[in-house]
């Protein structure tokens, strides 16, 4: 397949803002697929459908937390005239399709799925408590993949058994109804450029940022809640005086510098340094202090976030302007998801009322049974 034919799919759940790990995790790279046009069509949704699963006390918040996804969206450079943006909810033949998807899957291989699990554990679900819905998401998110035929998927390395399934579910569609041919197409997964991109950890080091943990670095903070952020960030506990040596492991600071940092940044912010293995080299065997390196990364965090913020600026003073992307995106959706669901329906041969052959048999067979 040339890059040209290729259909990119991807999207956010709407918990809250979008934040940097965010950003270095996907969003960066939609940006890049976008600018670089060599695809045939481009999705990006809100899933907000899927969002109501483990919210399903707090409507009102998913409501509100897709304007901030949707100015997110428009802050980072995503440009709807290049890009389909469009709500989960506002696309009900993905709903028709998880259904016909939900007999091609068991209740055992759905526990078996590690994104899963993961994800029951850290929402505290236990037994029979996990909404079914929370549960399904494979299955849904294999509809909202499928249904734009997808090729290509562009997520984290956490969503890679999701996609796994995805694929499976595919192929048994296809095995089971394709009568030889491909109804559906399997998507490919497209995972960030660099390690440090795969999951960016919170400013507190742990593992994951997370709302919840306050251990974000939002899009949309302003210089003095970023520069707050960084001033605190986890870097080396042993490294507590300047000429102590510093280790790299672990240290967000460092993480960050890996996941943001350029070349062209040392000779605009620290032109001491020729790039950023000279400065983790004068880290690791000591006289460079954890203040330098939080300032460094400070100016660069600015840099990539000052233009976000004045897009976002611009945005949320056209807020009516918003909807309306989001609006004329979801008609351009439905209708790709429409001609998908008209196969399927097709192949599952459940297309009743057009099928003017199986109408003339049924009408032959019971008037010869009248003879």
């Amino acid at each position: 397949m040339e890059l040209k034919d290729r259909i990119i799919l991807t999207g956010d759940r709407p918990t809250g803002r979008l934040h940097i790990g965010h950003y270095v995790g996907s969003l960066r790279r939609r940006v890049q697929l976008q600018n670089e046009g060599e695809y045939k069509k481009m999705y990006v949704f809100i899933a907000d459908a899927q969002a109501l699963t483990d919210n399903i006390d707090n409507p009102e918040k998913v409501r509100q937390n897709v304007i901030e996804v949707a100015l997110d969206y428009l802050s980072v450079g995503l440009d709807p005239a290049k890009v389909t943006l469009f709500i989960q909810s506002q696309v009900p033949e993905l709903c028709e399709l998880s259904f016909y998807f939900m007999d091609l899957v068991s209740v055992s291989r759905l526990q078996r799925n590690p994104t899963v699990k993961t994800e029951i554990q850290m929402r505290g679900f236990a037994g029979e408590s996990i909404p079914v819905g929370f549960f399904t998401y494979p299955i849904s998110q294999a509809a909202d993949i499928t249904a734009f035929r997808a090729t290509t998927v562009p997520v984290g390395e956490d969503q890679k058994p999701m996609l796994e399934q995805a694929n499976e579910i595919v192929r048994r569609f296809n095995g089971i109804y394709g009568n030889g041919r491909d109804v559906l197409r399997e998507p490919s997964i497209m995972l960030p450029d660099s390690q440090a991109c795969m999951r960016l950890p919170g400013t507190d080091g742990k593992a994951k940022m997370s709302k919840s943990l306050g251990n974000c670095i939002y899009l949309s903070d302003t210089p003095k809640e970023l520069k707050t952020k960084v001033n605190s960030m986890f870097t080396d506990p042993e490294h507590i005086h300047v000429e102590q040596p510093g280790h790299l492991e672990g240290n967000t600071v460092f993480i960050y510098l890996d996941a943001f940092c350029e070349d062209a940044d040392f000779e605009k912010f620290l032109p001491d340094y020729k790039n950023l293995d000279e400065l983790k080299a004068h880290y690791t065997r000591g006289g460079l202090g954890d203040g330098t390196c939080k300032k460094f990364l400070l100016n660069i965090l600015n840099d990539r976030l000052a233009p976000i913020r004045e897009r976002r600026a611009y945005w949320e003073q056209r807020i009516p302007e918003v909807y309306e992307i989001l609006r004329r995106g979801c008609e351009d959706a439905r209708a790709a998801a429409q001609a998908t669901l008209e196969d399927v329906r097709r192949a599952m041969r459940i297309n009743y009322f057009e099928d003017a052959e199986l109408i003339a048999e049924q009408a032959k067979r019971y008037a010869s049974s009248k003879k």
